[in-house]
């Protein structure tokens, strides 16, 4: 799907509010793109992004907090080595805890329900 609000472009401009020192599960990204249940998707549109891109696709990690790309892959090393800047810290099982590094968005505040009468909805 190409143009302006593309399901690819949702999951870009997701990932792009990601903050430093912080991840986010495909999951994750792929809900607040309004696309649930399509983890694979935020993946596929990762993994289309060019090598000189600004989306920081290395703060995405599968639902377990693990780097989902081969272990000795040199694009796992680099996600590693790019959260390991940013402060994320791994296990020795090469997990990162989502409990202390998951990013979790502000919710936009709730608009007032639309009255009837003057009553609330």
């Amino acid at each position: 799907m190409t143009g302006p609000d593309s399901a690819y472009d949702r999951i870009y401009r997701v990932v792009r509010r990601i903050p430093d020192g912080r991840v986010a599960t495909y999951g994750q990204v792929a809900e607040a793109a309004g696309l649930p249940g399509r983890a694979r998707q935020v993946g596929y549109a990762l993994h289309a992004l060019s090598g000189s891109t600004a989306v920081p696709w290395h703060r995405v990690l599968n639902a377990r907090g693990m780097i989902s790309l081969p272990r000795a892959s040199r694009s796992a090393l680099d996600q590693r080595l790019l959260l390991e800047r940013e402060g994320v810290h791994f296990n020795q099982r090469g997990q990162v805890s989502l409990a202390r590094y998951q990013w979790r968005p502000r919710k936009a505040p709730e608009r007032p329900r639309a009255t009837l009468r003057g009553k609330t909805r």
